[in-house]
C-alpha cells in the first residue's frame, strides 16, 4: 500500500470517528510520527500537505530539522535536561514536558536564546511513568507553577499515552483537561490516540492523534 493510500485510509477513519462523535474533522490534527523513517519518506508526506512531524529522539529529530528546515519537528519522546538546548533549537514544540526542573531549565535557555517554544505537559495517570514518561495528577500543579506563564514557553495542552485496551483512560484525560481549563481560565488542547485507538481518543475529545505505523507503514 502506498503512503497516499494509507493517509487516505487514516483520514477516512478520522472522518467516521468524528461523525460518530458529532465533531468537526477539521478540528483534529493528524500528526505523523516519523521516528526512524528516512527523510525521503517524510518529504513524500510533505508533498501530500503535511508540515509537522513528531520525533522521539532529540538527535534524530535535530538532524531532520536541519536537513529539511521547511518542516516543523515536534518532540514527543522523553527529554533529558542535558539535551534541553538542542531540543529548543531544533524542535518547534515540546510535547513531553513532565517535571518542574526540566521546565525551569527550558525557561532559562529560552530566555538566553530568545526563543518561543510551545510546550505540552505529558501526563501519566496510570503509573506508567517509569516506562513512558509523564507526570502524575498530583505533580501537575507544581509543574504548571514552574512554567510561570512564561510567554516563551506557552502551555498548549496535555499529551498522554494511555494504556492499551483501557478505554476509560481517555475519559480520565478529558476530565483532567476540563478541570485544568477551568482552573487556568483558558483552553487547552489534548493529544492522545495512536494507530490502534484513534477512534476512542476522538470520541473522548482528543484534538490531535499521533500516528506512526498506520501512516508510514512498518519500518
Amino acid at each position: 500500500m502506498s503512503l497516499e493510500d494509507r493517509v487516505e485510509g487514516l483520514r477516512a477513519r478520522i472522518q467516521r470517528a468524528c461523525e460518530a462523535a458529532d465533531r468537526d474533522p477539521s478540528g483534529i490534527e493528524l500528526l505523523p510520527v516519523s521516528k526512524r523513517q528516512p527523510l525521503s519518506l517524510i518529504q513524500e508526506a510533505a508533498a501530500l500537505g503535511f508540515t509537522r512531524f513528531g520525533e522521539n529522539y532529540v538527535q534524530e529529530g535535530a538532524d531532520k530539522a536541519m536537513a529539511a528546515p521547511e518542516l516543523q519537528i515536534v518532540l514527543l519522546g522523553p527529554l533529558q535536561r542535558n539535551k534541553a538546548k538542542p531540543a529548543l533549537q531544533h524542535f518547534e514544540e515540546i510535547q513531553s514536558l513532565d517535571r518542574p526542573e526540566l521546565a525551569e531549565r527550558l525557561r532559562r535557555l529560552a530566555e538566553e536564546q530568545d526563543l518561543v517554544r510551545p510546550v505540552w505537559i505529558q501526563v501519566d495517570l496510570w503509573e506508567e511513568a517509569s516506562k513512558l514518561g509523564g507526570c502524575t495528577d498530583r505533580e501537575l500543579p507544581a509543574l504548571i507553577e514552574s512554567l510561570g506563564e512564561d510567554p516563551r514557553l506557552p502551555l498548549r495542552g496535555l499529551m498522554a499515552i494511555p494504556p492499551p485496551d483501557d478505554q476509560a483512560a481517555f475519559g480520565l484525560m478529558a476530565a483532567l483537561r476540563e478541570r485544568l481549563q477551568q482552573e487556568l481560565g483558558r483552553p487547552l488542547r489534548l493529544s492522545m490516540g495512536m494507530s490502534g485507538d484513534l477512534e476512542v481518543a476522538i470520541a473522548a475529545g482528543s484534538d490531535q492523534v499521533r500516528i506512526g505505523t498506520a501512516f508510514f507503514g512498518a519500518r
